[in-house]
């Protein structure tokens, strides 16, 4: 039985830092580029990254004290 693959993560905001990472989606270019190629189960892989990626800015967003 198939996978069914995710929908894009892009929110149509496409600017690419110093890294090659999406400001929007957050992204890498090469991810971009292969995401129509990609298996279903490598898409859910680059999901699963963002989320851990934004789960760990969040947690360092809240720990910075307030000035």
């Amino acid at each position: 039985m198939s996978q069914v693959a995710p929908a894009s993560p892009c929110l149509n905001i496409c600017v690419l830092d110093a890294a090659r990472t999406c400001s929007g989606c957050g992204r890498t270019l090469d991810e971009i580029a292969r995401w129509g190629r990609m298996s279903a189960a490598e898409q859910w892989q680059v999901i699963a990254r963002l989320e851990r990626v934004r789960q760990q800015e969040a947690a360092t967003a809240s720990s910075v004290p307030a000035n």
